[in-house]
């Protein structure tokens, strides 16, 4: 008897195994890409140059005296020519990285410098939004301009932004980009 009741374990136990692996396929997925020679050329803020610096001017840390104050904005640009393809729309995706503040989207200072100030970035000409660098794609508000015969000039400003009272010291920071095509 106790060899039928451990037969009658075995076989619902394959039973149970036996019907984990029946699946049925109830789809494909295909995916679909491509590869370009180039992408387009960077020239960062007339540098000629993917890697350039934004200058912002020196200010007094009584102008930044509380959270929110703003002060110094700079403009910059990135200028793309020679994009593959040469239609459609481009914006910048600013990386996530150790100098992007997770919680604002603006960027940390270099240790050793300014403290409770932080560098935003904003999108150009007269919308001047606050992009969130470090956040998704669809979150970071980076407008995005048309590529003309393969060409398009991003504008961006820079401005300080005080999280506290400002100290003195250097307010140096960086943020690695990327172009992205729509």
């Amino acid at each position: 008897m106790t060899h039928h009741k451990l037969l009658a374990a075995l076989i619902v136990a394959g039973t149970a195994m036996g019907a984990q692996f029946a699946h049925a396929a109830d789809g494909t997925i295909t995916f679909n890409g491509n590869i370009t020679a180039q992408t387009c050329t960077i020239n960062g803020n007339g540098t000629n140059s993917h890697d350039f610096t934004v200058t912002l001017p020196v200010v007094s840390a009584s102008t930044l005296n509380g959270i929110g104050k703003v002060a110094g904005q700079t403009p910059f640009n990135i200028a793309l020519t020679n994009c593959t393809p040469n239609t459609g729309n481009v914006h910048t995706f600013f990386e996530a990285g150790p100098t992007t503040d997770a919680a604002t989207g603006n960027l940390i200072l270099d240790a050793g410098g300014a403290q409770n100030v932080q560098i935003r970035l904003l999108n150009g000409g007269t919308a001047n939004t606050p992009i969130k660098a470090g956040f998704t794609d669809a979150a970071q508000n980076s407008n995005s301009v048309p590529l003309t015969n393969g060409a398009a000039t991003l504008w961006y400003y820079a401005q300080y932004y005080a999280t506290g009272q400002a100290t003195a010291g250097a307010a140096n920071s960086s943020v690695m980009y990327s172009i992205a095509y729509e």
